[in-house]
């Protein structure tokens, strides 16, 4: 071979791996896609699984005296603050915390700050 064919062959691969690095070849193409559809399909396994959502407006401790003792009428105190964020929980584990709205004449809560995954483990400690 002479060395004007050697330089254009060299040349032409130095393009066709460019070319290789900027376009993903068909064969990854097809393996994302696919991943990405079983990611999808797994996720849809799960969405329909019913979770419990509390949300605690607030607690108190009360002997059973004053337990027992409780009328219509009667104002049990709680621990929170008025105007103090709500905690909302899913399966018992806090989530986000929000303010009291009125949303059709029913109670609803505005997440105001949502708890973060790395505050959720350190809570785990």
């Amino acid at each position: 071979m002479s060395e004007d064919s050697l330089d254009n062959l060299a040349d032409k691969l130095a393009e066709e791996a460019a070319a290789m690095e900027k376009a993903p070849s068909k064969a990854a193409e097809a393996m994302s896609s696919s991943l990405g559809t079983a990611k999808d399909r797994n996720l849809a396994l799960i969405l329909d699984i019913p979770l419990r959502v509390t949300v605690e407006l607030g607690r108190t401790k009360m002997p059973v005296n004053e337990l027992l003792n409780l009328t219509q009428g009667s104002v049990v105190e709680l621990s929170k603050l008025a105007g103090e964020p709500m905690e909302v929980y899913v399966n018992d584990k806090l989530i986000a915390k929000g303010e009291a709205v009125v949303v059709n004449e029913k109670f609803g809560v505005r997440l105001t700050d949502i708890i973060s995954p790395t505050e959720r483990v350190e809570s785990l400690k």
